[in-house]
């Protein structure tokens, strides 16, 4: 029996409903393959859709970006050609700055920090904020865990270590910029050809957390794995604004309280499954590696030099004050 498997089989009651001919059934692109929590948010999602629906509504997803790349899939359910996606939350920034809050390095210390912020007013503010700006309505959220670094050549636990290697990074500034502070020019590049760089050696890492470095099998192509924090990696599912409008009041409310249930399955399962996954991954031949210091060299030059350069993108210095302050820390220096 997969992780997977079992988590569906455990944390969420799936139920065998009988579907009605009629059942509308939505498609829900996926950016990730099988076993992350991405295939795991999605079905939660749907078994949850098909309660609260009496099985009126269902899903199918369609994994491994076979709907198109993550940053495309916002743009198509915008425009009303795509149901839902599930997709990294870096991928939505670019058309919500707001929301690039929460990928700022080392502002999401936990993964309590990151259920705080995103059920909270934090999110709340955001998912407002991302209706006006993109068109798309978050209504679920998967919890990753922390984006590791992995490469296939050598241990890394110091910044210096980390000179003279490829590293991927999405088409994301903020991410670029933490490479850049840590003295590191990354290679920004569409998720779907990012395993197919690392195989041929045309990068020689990457960073993702442990379930999907796991879903995507870059045990395969990856030997090393740094426990790097800088950034908490929260995965939105998200419906194209036009549909849901288009939904009656009570279909909404399905969608909405479906979307709840997925996030609550979403947490539960990282909880219960990121030792075991980091474990399999040790059993392939992977090592990991402890930043040296408690990681505070990383800590230090990533938040002095990247913070102050998107206060204006993310709405002001203000809007990462908030989002500090609300988690009990001070606002930003």
């Amino acid at each position: 029996m997969t992780i997977l498997t079992r988590f569906v089989t455990g944390a969420v009651a799936v139920l065998a409903l009988s579907l009605p001919a009629a059942a509308t059934e939505y498609r829900i692109a996926v950016g990730d393959g099988a076993g992350g929590t991405q295939e795991a948010l999605g079905k939660a999602f749907i078994a949850a859709l098909e309660e609260e629906s009496g099985g009126e509504m269902t899903g199918k997803l369609f994994l491994n970006g076979q709907l198109g790349d993550e940053q495309d899939t916002v743009t198509a359910a915008a425009t009303g050609t795509l149901d839902f996606s599930i997709l990294a939350i870096n991928n939505i920034t670019p058309f919500s700055p707001s929301v690039g809050t929460l990928t700022l390095p080392y502002v999401i210390l936990s993964q309590d920090d990151a259920e705080q912020l995103t059920q909270g007013e934090i999110g709340q503010q955001m998912i407002e904020q991302t209706i006006e700006d993109a068109g798309v309505r978050i209504i679920g959220w998967a919890y990753s865990g922390f984006r590791v670094l992995t490469n296939s050549k050598r241990p890394v636990s110091t910044v210096d270590d980390l000179q003279g290697l490829v590293i991927r990074v999405p088409k994301n500034e903020i991410m670029i910029e933490t490479y850049k502070s840590w003295g590191v020019n990354p290679t920004p590049m569409a998720w779907g050809e990012t395993f197919a760089a690392l195989q041929q050696k045309v990068v020689d890492g990457q960073d993702n957390p442990y379930m999907t470095v796991y879903a995507m099998k870059f045990d395969e192509v990856q030997k090393y794995i740094t426990n790097l924090h800088y950034i908490f990696s929260i995965e939105p599912l998200i419906i194209s604004e036009a549909l849901f409008e288009s939904l009656s009041e009570e279909e909404q409310q399905q969608v909405l309280a479906a979307g709840e249930a997925a996030t609550k399955a979403s947490s539960e399962f990282l909880r219960a499954e990121e030792s075991k996954i980091k474990e399999e991954l040790v059993s392939r031949g992977m090592e990991i590696t402890d930043p040296a210091n408690n990681e505070q060299e990383f800590i230090d030059l990533a938040t002095t030099a990247v913070w102050p350069k998107f206060y204006d993108q993310i709405g002001g210095k203000e809007v990462l004050d908030n989002v500090l302050t609300s988690l009990g820390r001070e606002p930003a220096k």
